[in-house]
């Protein structure tokens, strides 16, 4: 308001300066001014002596000071009081008698009510194992999230410490494959994980659709099955597991496959010919695989499968059989 005044009087005009810019002439007064004696010059100093304060014109006199009364100063309003603050003290476990989980927790806490758009706005956000969050008193939402486990509670803050403990009933999942006693290498096998059992009806899509070999994977505790993908032809294997809290669970899922290399050659034993269109089938005609190489290798089930080579126009072909964990090398005689 202060500056707001302040502009107005900057802008308003000056009464004298309107009128000494006017464009009528100046007044001729009606007869001569007459010449006044001049007096002795008026110093315009402080007196010097205590007796020689001039008298002030009797309209200007300054009342008795008896008679000042004192201006009452108005109260100033009270400054509010910073409002206390209260501690919110958090811990989670994977049980309710389990120890306090020491890493990897997301807390957040949010308003208890949402705003106008309907989204409820984050307060606070915290990865700490057990933070002591400090919060003005009032009403809030607490969440925890580890991985794919998560719990959610409401909280009320007072001017104090509010300690809340958390149960995230969570298990560790490992997972690998093997043919035979063989491990399966880490990058030619991946995992997809689902919620409940494959027997069970409807479709559903994966929790974790592509998880690698020897990768611990947080879940929480229940019935999950997995489908296990040796290769990209068609070695696949489905598993239920159940997942329990507080614990590591190891899955060894086993594939009944070999590895197969392909080659269409001129003579037996001789080198393959470059360019080739393969497609592999089952018995019943139905298409496994198809690729363009020389040396095509692809990971087969366990069973019996023709090999079509198409080179120049030409085609050729030759059935096989896949035994467990045996790797092989088919050739097709281009004959």
């Amino acid at each position: 308001m202060a500056f707001a005044l302040l502009a107005m009087l900057m802008a308003a005009p000056n009464p004298a300066s309107a009128q000494f810019f006017s464009d009528r002439p100046a007044p001729v007064p009606p007869n001569s001014i007459p010449d006044m004696p001049s007096g002795p010059a008026i110093s315009l100093a402080p007196p010097s002596g205590p007796a020689s304060a001039p008298l002030l014109p009797a309209p200007l006199t300054q009342p008795p000071v008896a008679a000042v009364t004192a201006p009452v100063p108005s109260p100033l309003p009270a400054t509010p009081a910073a409002p206390s603050q209260g501690v919110l003290a958090l811990t989670a476990r994977y049980g309710k008698d389990m120890p306090v989980i020491n890493s990897g927790l997301v807390w957040r806490v949010y308003s208890d009510r949402p705003d106008e758009t309907g989204a409820f706005k984050l307060i606070r956000e915290d990865r700490g194992a057990t933070p002591n969050i400090v919060l003005p008193p009032g009403s809030y939402v607490v969440h925890v999230a580890m991985g794919l486990v998560s719990a959610v509670r409401p909280v009320t803050i007072k001017s104090d410490t509010d300690r809340e403990a958390f149960v995230l009933p969570a298990g560790g999942l490992r997972i690998e494959g093997r043919v035979g006693t063989s491990k399966i290498p880490q990058n030619q096998i991946s995992f997809s994980i689902y919620k409940g059992s494959q027997f069970e009806a409807g479709e559903r899509s994966p929790l974790l659709p592509s998880v690698a070999a020897a990768d611990v994977v947080l879940l929480q505790e229940g019935t999950y099955y997995i489908v296990s993908n040796y290769g990209d032809a068609n070695s696949t294997v489905r598993s239920d597991i159940r997942v329990q809290a507080g614990k590591l669970t190891d899955v060894i899922i086993t594939h009944r496959a070999a590895v197969i290399t392909l080659k269409l050659v001129g003579d037996k034993g001789g080198e393959a010919l470059a360019n080739t269109a393969w497609s592999v089938i089952t018995p019943a005609g139905d298409v496994i695989k198809e690729s363009i190489g020389a040396f095509p290798r692809v990971v087969l089930s366990e069973g019996e499968y023709r090999a079509i080579a198409k080179n120049e126009g030409k085609v050729f072909e030759r059935p096989f059989k896949v035994v467990n964990g045996v790797d092989g090398e088919i050739e097709v005689v281009a004959r």
